[in-house]
């Protein structure tokens, strides 16, 4: 599903990533630990094409995604890739369904489709009654889960969560964490989490370990 060759990035003379080489099966949960520094969230960035490496291709679903100009890789993120945050970085001034469908409207999905599958997300997450309040009416547990909604709501491949539960309690943390499994068993995406919680690296399929720019 996913896989990575030989990936290098540096900023200035600050080299954060030192040939990395990884691959993520299609339904895995994996999870990359490490320090901060050790370049995690810059390897997410670079594997959700958020940002390029200097050298090293990146493949996603059979594409290779590091060849693509501006314009298609856009195009592939939107229908390909979700992303979760740790601040949910809703838009305060739509309801939760309004903020759901926002990636569906930008890949082009009529009102009515997007508004029945936003619907339908919700309702999975228990979050139906929530659907027409504004970010500043939820609590900190349903905004995060209103930002994974909107990660699905193009049926992406992929999901990538960078430490999205950092900033929840307990009880929220176990809930978003058995949230991601319901998720994979109901839909099959992929999802790819940087993390420093270790409950969470316990109980994912897989935990990449990273330190200095390189894999373990």
């Amino acid at each position: 599903m996913i896989k990575l060759e030989r990936i290098t990035k540096s900023f200035g003379t600050l080299q954060v990533l030192k040939g990395i080489d990884v691959e993520i099966g299609k339904g895995e949960i994996v999870s990359i630990v490490g320090p901060s520094g050790a370049g995690k969230t810059t390897l997410l960035q670079i594997m959700g094409t958020l940002d390029e490496p200097d050298t090293g291709l990146v493949s996603i679903d059979g594409t290779i995604v590091s060849r693509m100009k501006q314009k298609e890789l856009s195009a592939f993120r939107n229908s390909h890739i979700g992303f979760v945050f740790q601040f949910h970085q809703l838009l305060p001034e739509f309801t939760a369904i309004e903020n759901v469908m926002i990636p569906a409207f930008i890949a082009g999905v009529s009102t009515k489709d997007s508004l029945t599958r936003a619907s339908e997300i919700l309702d999975f997450m228990g979050l139906k009654e929530r659907a027409s309040h504004k970010p500043n009416e939820l609590s900190g547990g349903e905004k995060q889960r209103v930002a994974v909604a909107r990660a699905l709501i193009n049926n992406p491949a992929v999901i990538l969560a960078d430490e999205p539960s950092g900033s929840l309690d307990t009880r929220n943390k176990e809930e978003l964490h058995q949230l991601f499994f319901d998720l994979r068993n109901k839909f099959g995406q992929t999802f790819v989490i940087v993390t420093h919680d270790e409950a969470l690296a316990q109980i994912t399929d897989r935990t990449v370990h990273m330190i200095d720019g390189i894999i373990q």
